[in-house]
């Protein structure tokens, strides 16, 4: 055990804070720093697109297996040649899986993920801070996030990938791996968890053996946290996935799905940092808003109020635009218990004071929503609720308030304009539809008695050939006549039909 000085014994703040930095130093260094039996200097390979595509595929690999070598980041002066080679070789791998295709044979399966697994998965060092609230605390980011980054990067373009296959990826991103990538969530570094946020919904979406596992996996994270450490930086992005898995989940809901509601979201509410995950909260209560039901909609605007009465200042920037474009709409709902629920906001001190801070974005959504309630809800109870909102909000921002006041009018003015030259373009269509039906009277009317000339004619002309045939008929039993009187005709037959002819004629 080392001594200490006499000036660590008559300061005791110094040698506390002493033992702070060398175990700070110690902790990190147990994360990003893996001891190596040697130091290796990397040597820069051939670049993939320089290579022929017969040796594109050995080279490939050797270069995932160049970037399964670990560097100390804590150091920031030594390995730097050996650092820029792996960042840039990262860099070429990510370029490289993402534009071209027929990359991913099974051969490099297993190599992908051992150079995965190498530089991700590690011991995450004790927090600094019993206490650390990610909202309010400077988290301790990832020394050696250079190249970690770069390997997330690859991780989700692999999984991305349209040759990615699962049957032949399941071998290696199997239980083990996901129970890996879910201790992670723990870090305390945001740009990590948000990488492993995307990577695990893209797993849950490929490997449809592991779903139940992933969910089951959830399940425990949050229980140990509800009932036993009280912590665990990954709840907000854990929750984030959740939201999207159970929006795909099938009617009627399974025993497991039922339990899980009562046994873990619910009581995730008691939990002493419910406000660190305020805000997926409340994007879930507006992602499944109630949209018919007006009772509905009231019971959602009694959970949001109790929320907001204990988020935190950080987390309602979050969600402050999403939340008053719905609360906009509430407050225009016909129902007037939605509308009045909705305006009870204002009689929170605490959301007021909230609102103040952020007036210059709560504002413009608000405005245009009260301002024609104002002048056209139906409950008068309503309408007056609304003056007193306005009336706040005005003392809050007058400025501000004057200036949308005559946006909003120009619009209006605006509006009216485009509303009276669809009147006058409809008045006129109108009337060029009656002038055209009424053209197609008159020609209607014209074709009519032309066509009753042409059957008058036509009717002439056939009774003056009917004239002429009876004529032309007279003549010719005339003509007949005369040949029976003829004394040198002797046929008997001839005689006959001469006879009835003149019959006829007659």
């Amino acid at each position: 055990m080392s001594a200490i000085s006499a000036a660590e014994k008559v300061d005791g703040f110094t040698r506390k804070s002493m033992r702070k930095a060398q175990k700070q130093r110690k902790s990190q260094g147990s994360s990003q720093y893996r001891t190596q039996t040697a130091p290796v200097e990397l040597s820069p390979l051939p670049q993939l697109k320089d290579a022929p595509s017969t040796e594109q595929q050995e080279l490939f690999t050797q270069k995932l297996q160049q970037c399964c070598m670990l560097f100390d980041f804590l150091d920031s002066v030594t390995d730097l040649k050996s650092k820029e080679i792996k960042r840039a070789t990262l860099n070429e791998l990510v370029e490289y899986v993402s534009t071209n295709r027929g990359v991913l044979v099974e051969t490099t399966y297993p190599e992908i993920t051992d150079m995965i697994c190498t530089n991700i998965f590690r011991t995450l060092p004790p927090s600094d801070n019993p206490d650390f609230d990610p909202e309010e605390d400077e988290p301790t980011l990832e020394a050696s996030w250079p190249h970690i980054q770069l390997v997330y990067e690859f991780l989700l373009r692999f999984l991305e990938n349209p040759d990615f296959q699962p049957s032949i990826a399941k071998r290696f991103i199997d239980q083990k791996f996901v129970l890996q990538l879910l201790e992670l969530f723990d870090s305390e570094d945001p740009r990590e968890r948000d990488f492993l946020k995307t990577i695990l919904h893209r797993i849950y979406g490929k490997f449809l053996g592991l779903r139940a596992f992933i969910r089951k996996q959830i399940n425990n994270i949050f229980l140990r946290f509800i009932y036993e450490t009280e912590h665990f930086n990954g709840v907000a992005e854990l929750l984030e996935i959740l939201g999207s898995i159970i929006n795909g989940f099938a009617l009627p809901l399974k025993a497991e799905h039922k339990q899980f509601l009562m046994k873990v979201l619910i009581p995730l509410h008691t939990a002493k940092a419910l406000s660190l995950f305020h805000a997926q909260v409340i994007r879930g209560l507006l992602k499944f808003w109630p949209k018919t039901c007006s009772q509905k909609e009231v019971m959602f605007l009694g959970e949001i109020e109790e929320i907001l009465d204990v988020i935190e200042p950080t987390q309602f920037k979050k969600i402050q635009e999403p939340l008053f474009k719905q609360i906009s709409r509430c407050v225009a709902n016909p129902h007037f218990q939605v509308a009045e629920r909705a305006l009870y906001f204002w009689n929170n001190e605490y959301i007021l004071s909230l609102i103040e801070e952020n007036i210059d974005k709560v504002l413009p959504i608000m405005f245009g929503s009260l301002y024609r309630i104002s002048k056209e809800h139906w409950n008068p109870t309503i309408v007056a609720l609304v003056y007193n909102v306005l009336k706040t909000l005005m003392e809050m921002n007058c400025t501000l308030f004057d200036e949308l006041t005559s946006s909003y009018k120009a619009d209006r003015q605006r509006e009216k304009k485009k509303e009276q030259e669809r009147d006058e373009l409809w008045k006129k269509l109108e009337e060029l539809r009656l002038s055209n039906s009424g053209l197609v009277q008159n020609n209607s009317h014209k074709l009519l008695s032309v066509r009753n000339n042409n059957n008058n004619n036509n009717n002439n002309s056939s009774s003056s050939n009917n004239d002429n045939d009876n004529q032309d008929k007279s003549v010719d039993a005339a003509a007949i006549a005369a040949d029976d009187k003829d004394p040198d005709v002797k046929d008997p037959e001839f005689s006959v039909e001469a006879s009835e002819s003149d019959t006829c004629a007659k």
